[in-house]
């Protein structure tokens, strides 16, 4: 069971039930990836509100490996989540809000919308 207070989620993902979190081990990979020089940098980049589907990639990638599973992205681009890339979507904007925003987050919620933007 996923532990908000640790910045965790659960998120069904090829049908199992999988835990995330950004760790800062995690963290620092995103940094590298997105080419950010920092947390707030790494923050900016997603308060756009704008995600691309390379970007979903590498949030869950980053999130599964932060939580323990060996995976790597080209992994994570054949994997399925209930509402395609809407459901991969939800699922990073609940991992950011959790670990940027802290234990306040919803385990889950109504899904992204368009023009939301991702918390800081």
């Amino acid at each position: 069971m996923a532990n908000l207070r640790r910045g965790e989620i659960e998120a069904v993902i090829d049908g199992r039930p999988h835990t995330l979190c950004l760790t800062l081990g995690a963290l620092a990979e995103m940094e590298a990836a997105f080419g950010a020089g920092d947390l707030a940098a790494l923050g900016d980049r997603f308060a756009t509100g704008r995600l691309s589907a390379r970007d979903l990639i590498r949030i869950v990638g980053a999130g599964l490996r932060g939580a323990g599973e060996a995976v790597a992205d080209d992994e994570v681009s054949a994997m399925r989540a209930d509402g395609g890339a809407l459901g991969f979507a939800d699922i990073a904007v609940r991992l950011l809000t959790v670990t940027f925003a802290g234990s306040g987050a919803p385990e889950s919620g109504p899904g992204p919308t368009p023009g939301r933007k991702a918390p800081r």
